[in-house]
């Protein structure tokens, strides 16, 4: 049975999700990944999401405020074993909802090029590719997207 939970960055799932997460982006970014990773910190995020399987965490996704309007969509993860079962689709939903109720007006993200499964999540979930922003603006190997909800 899935089970989706809105928690914070201190829940022990997100952590250990986020752990894996990270060994991932290491792995895809290669040279580039000190420039992301400092973007990848947890400290201004109040809205976490873990999706579990049978109890077990499968999937998280956060967000966090970029603008007074915007959310913008960080640290999502699906576990490789559970890939292809909708549940990444069903954490953007999830946060999308979320960030409604605190008044977001859309939802802003930004992840790689080398990241064509999430590419391709996105724009199946209605989000639309802009110009790369803030500290994304001149970053080569990175592509932005944004969703109006």
């Amino acid at each position: 049975m899935i089970q989706i939970v809105r928690t914070t960055p201190d829940n022990p799932d997100f952590i250990a999700l986020i752990a894996l997460l990270d060994q991932d982006i290491k792995i895809k970014d290669g040279d580039e990944h000190a420039f992301y990773a400092q973007f990848n910190k947890s400290d201004s995020i109040k809205n976490a999401i873990v999706i579990y399987d049978d109890q077990i965490a499968v999937g998280c996704g956060a967000f966090k405020k970029y603008e007074s309007d915007i959310a913008e969509i960080k640290r999502m993860y699906v576990n490789p074993e559970t890939r292809g079962k909708g549940i990444a689709t069903k954490v953007l939903k999830e946060l999308e909802i979320w960030a409604q109720e605190e008044h977001y007006n859309s939802c802003i993200l930004e992840t790689g090029y080398k990241f064509t499964a999430a590419i391709g999540l996105y724009k199946k979930n209605g989000y639309a590719v802009i110009q790369n922003y803030g500290q994304y603006k001149d970053a080569a190997d990175s592509i932005c997207f944004q969703k109006i909800l």
